[in-house]
């Protein structure tokens, strides 16, 4: 590289030298702007949740515009160099960067219009869960998002998406009815039931292999402002009982009622007693959609549970809820997850989940057993590309530690070693978007299933060179 080009990745694996002036030309052609390394905003702009995941773009774009994004897709691909696109930049794989290509961050791009009459939010490719969220509930609205409000939007619906409202509406993908999106010909479409179809099957938990989306329409329903909702917890000495408990709880749950089991080493939290740190518990986080009355019975077999060391479940506002856990999951920690879906809690799994924490020494890792029974499985399995209609809970074994850690291998065995004890367990299937950088691409073949062919042969279609390959990718049929 000189001083006037940059190396650029290219889609065949190598680099091409563009120079700076020809980028500088980019910039001035689109609304937004062009970051590169030794602008002082690079580091904001190349910043992302996962910490272990380290990559240097070549330079990061900032469109402002649905034009933005088409002229900068058509460079790339008139290029042929290597993009990738960052929402909220939450991917554990880091996929939200393309080390030594351009990288598209869309965070600019975050405006959510509520339409009342339709029940309807249309959602920009920059959004977080939060800002949604902030949105609809001024009309006491919500759609299906996840669970931590940092959380990308674009990222979470394109790989299915998950959360507290999934038992009662389904995958977030359910409650996507449109989407606008700018192919890999530069051409911007719209997509859903009705047009180009098969487009909107794909992107529907296909991922970020079809198209940059730059519009989401979600239908939105009456939930909140106020639910029932928080954690309790007690110590990992009453794991056997708290574990039935919870299996008997979600079997027969109502819809409104989320729950998620955890265990771990307890936190330096303030909620906790002091002298419980850094001790095992076993917790469930809840939310509870209905009236107070309706949380109250249906939340009493577990709130008179043991001897609780802490009972945060109270009358608080969604949106709070859904930012409770933010903090456990801190922007540039290192992050190695494993993830199954499963069609039930059987005594033997429970016995072999709590096995994983017999003598375990890390501070942060954990293992939650999330409750999706309900809504997504009064759709067709090939409803949507993410398919896994038939899980009845998510299986999500976490390590975290901060950078330089001299337990990080440990960590990640201790991960691995547990995912391999819990597997045989599984549905088959995982979740896309706790896919690890590490892992080939037969856990994407797991996760899709018998969808995997259609999903190629669609690629083929919108995609056949793989422009969009920064992502779970998958190959275009050939």
């Amino acid at each position: 590289m000189t001083m006037a080009s940059l190396d650029v990745s290219t889609l065949g694996g190598g680099t091409r030298a563009i120079a700076r002036e020809t980028l500088e030309i980019l910039g001035r052609e689109i609304q937004g702007s062009i970051v590169f390394p030794q602008d002082p905003t690079y580091a904001d702009a190349t910043l992302i949740w996962n910490g272990m995941m380290s990559k240097r773009p070549a330079v990061v774009v900032r469109p402002l515009t649905v034009q933005d994004v088409v002229r900068v897709v058509t460079f790339v691909r008139d290029n042929r160099l290597e993009m990738s696109v960052k929402g909220g930049g939450h991917n554990i794989a880091g996929l939200g960067l393309s080390d030594g290509g351009i990288t598209l961050d869309m965070r600019h791009m975050n405006a959510v219009d509520v339409d009342m009459e339709e029940r309807t939010a249309t959602v920009g490719p920059g959004c977080k869960l939060g800002d949604v969220d902030h949105a609809t509930q001024k009309h006491g609205l919500a759609t299906t998002l996840g669970f931590v409000s940092e959380t990308g939007v674009a990222g979470l619906t394109l790989g299915g998406g998950f959360g507290y409202l999934t038992r009662q509406f389904g995958w977030t993908i359910d409650d996507l009815q449109e989407v606008e999106i700018v192919t890999a010909d530069g051409l911007v479409c719209r997509a859903s039931r009705t047009d180009n179809e098969d487009l909107f099957w794909a992107v529907r938990g296909g991922g970020g292999n079809f198209g940059l989306v730059t519009e989401f329409v979600f239908r939105l329903h009456e939930i909140g402002p106020d639910v029932t909702a928080g954690l309790i917890a007690w110590s990992a000495d009453e794991a056997e009982g708290a574990l039935k408990l919870f299996k008997e709880a979600t079997q027969e749950a109502p819809r409104q009622l989320t729950m998620a089991a955890l265990m771990r080493n307890a936190p330096p939290a303030p909620w906790l007693p002091a002298d419980k740190h850094g001790k095992p518990m076993v917790a469930f986080v809840v939310n509870h959609t209905g009236t107070e009355h309706e949380a109250e019975t249906d939340l009493a077999a577990i709130r008179s549970f043991g001897a609780p060391w802490a009972d945060l479940i109270q009358r608080k506002e969604y949106t709070a809820q859904q930012a409770m856990l933010d903090a456990t999951q801190p922007k540039g920690m290192h992050y190695y997850w494993k993830s199954e879906f499963l069609s039930g809690l059987s005594d033997e799994l429970l016995d072999v989940y709590r096995a994983q924490f017999d003598g375990m020494q890390a501070p942060a890792n954990q293992i939650v057993l999330f409750h999706l029974d309900g809504a997504l499985r009064e759709h067709d399995e090939d409803d949507g590309a993410v398919g896994n209609r038939d899980a009845a809970y998510a299986c999500v074994i976490q390590s975290m530690y901060p950078a330089g850690s001299p337990a990080a291998d440990h960590n990640k065995a201790w991960a691995r070693s547990a995912w391999q004890a819990l597997k045989r367990f599984s549905t088959g299937g995982n979740y896309i978007n706790f896919q690890t950088a590490d892992e080939d691409s037969q856990r994407v073949a797991e996760m899709y299933r018998t969808n995997l062919e259609r999903l190629a042969r669609i690629k083929a279609k919108y995609d056949p060179d793989n422009l969009f390959r920064v992502n779970r990718n998958i190959s275009p049929a050939r």
